[in-house]
């Protein structure tokens, strides 16, 4: 069950794998209750378990705070907080907790919540389970997903990075905050913790720039798979090489083994294709670069239907539109049969890395140089 007003019944449950939001949500909700109490009995378990006797532990404590009387005639109020022991992690799943939340779920329901107001927040909790169908029947449950989830993510980040930036009383230069949410990715908390960085960096001035972006904000490591596609979008060589180099480093110490060189030219060849179908709903007139993601979005929004296809292979826009949001105006620094060149030279790069003995850094090195060479630097041509 779930309501608008989440603060408003006694029993609530804020869940969910998006850390940063449930978090958040807690906390407004715990704030609200304080401040609607003259009372004194507030009481706030850490929920943290890292083994079953801990998880029990948190539960019999659980159990006594709901069941002392207040002592200064105000509501009892309760927080739950950060409790790691309601998914399907092995603490979680051992008999001896499942059969403990059972209990308590059964407690629950027969609970007098006169003068008695229980708040937990958790990640992502086992739906399965009778502890939650009961929660969810008897009281209140906001749950907050992962925004990698959301096609929507880039958006709900960068209004998340604009109001943040307000509130400090700064402002980011448009071509910033794309930056940013390109490092960041979908991660509220970590861009507050980029935010903040940056406010202090930028001290007594009224403007963070991309510089200071480029300056502070690491690519995490959701987002750094893109990295190497966006240089190549920018036409940015030293860049490119730079990344590329930390990418095949990444794959030779066999830090992420879901890497390979392969799937970097993967990468890039969908790079390209993103930017020759851009370029050429941007030919057709239907979108123009802009440098807000919103006014993107509107003009998205406004292409008649039919004007483009159903399938996501040859429509930018379906899905997550902010990949195509950058690559409008990156497109604008390359003529379409530079893209085409591009798209032939990673082709070969591919069968190379396949077929040949070559290293795989030398293949990959000459693809971007000869992307990325202006038409007047790629040397003179045969004459046949």
């Amino acid at each position: 069950m779930a309501t608008t007003d989440a603060s408003a019944g006694p029993l609530i449950l804020v869940c969910g794998d998006d850390e940063f939001s449930v978090r958040q949500r807690a906390r407004q909700i715990w704030d609200q209750w304080c401040a609607g109490s003259s009372g004194m009995d507030h009481e706030v378990i850490e929920g943290g378990a890292a083994t079953v006797d801990e998880a029990l532990q948190r539960l019999v404590r659980l159990r006594e705070a709901m069941q002392t009387l207040p002592f200064f005639g105000g509501p009892k109020l309760i927080w739950l907080r950060d409790a790691t022991f309601f998914g399907d992690d092995r603490t979680s799943q051992t008999a001896a907790v499942t059969s403990a939340l059972a209990e308590f779920a059964e407690e629950l329901k027969a609970f007098r919540w006169e003068g008695v107001r229980l708040l937990m927040s958790a990640g992502r909790p086992d739906k399965r389970r009778i502890f939650f169908k009961t929660l969810d029947k008897l009281g209140t449950v906001q749950e907050f997903v992962s925004l990698a989830d959301d096609r929507d993510w880039a958006d709900r980040v960068e209004t998340e990075a604009v109001r943040q930036f307000k509130a400090a009383g700064k402002r980011i230069e448009p071509d910033a905050l794309t930056e940013l949410v390109a490092r960041v990715g979908p991660n509220l908390r970590l861009l507050a913790n980029e935010v903040e960085k940056l406010v202090v960096h930028a001290g007594h001035g009224a403007e963070v720039t991309r510089a200071d972006v480029e300056l502070l904000t690491p690519l995490q490591k959701l987002a750094a798979g893109f990295a190497l596609g966006d240089a190549l979008g920018r036409r940015d060589l030293p860049k490119a090489l730079r990344v590329l180099d930390e990418e095949l480093w990444t794959i030779r110490a066999g830090v992420d083994k879901k890497r390979s060189e392969i799937g970097l030219v993967y990468g890039l060849i969908s790079k390209v294709r993103l930017l020759l179908l851009v370029k050429e709903i941007r030919r057709m007139g239907l979108v123009r670069p802009v440098r807000d993601f919103n006014a993107f979005k509107a003009q998205v929004a406004s292409v008649p239907e039919g004007r483009l296809p159903a399938d996501k292979r040859y429509n930018p826009f379906l899905g997550n539109a902010y990949p195509a949001f950058q690559a409008l105006s990156q497109c604008e620094g390359w003529e379409s049969a530079e893209l085409v060149r591009a798209m032939e030279v990673l082709l070969e790069a591919n069968v190379r890395l396949v077929t040949s003995g070559l290293d795989e850094s030398v293949v990959l090195q000459q693809a971007l140089m000869e992307c990325l060479a202006r038409p007047d630097r790629r040397g003179p041509k045969d004459e046949g």
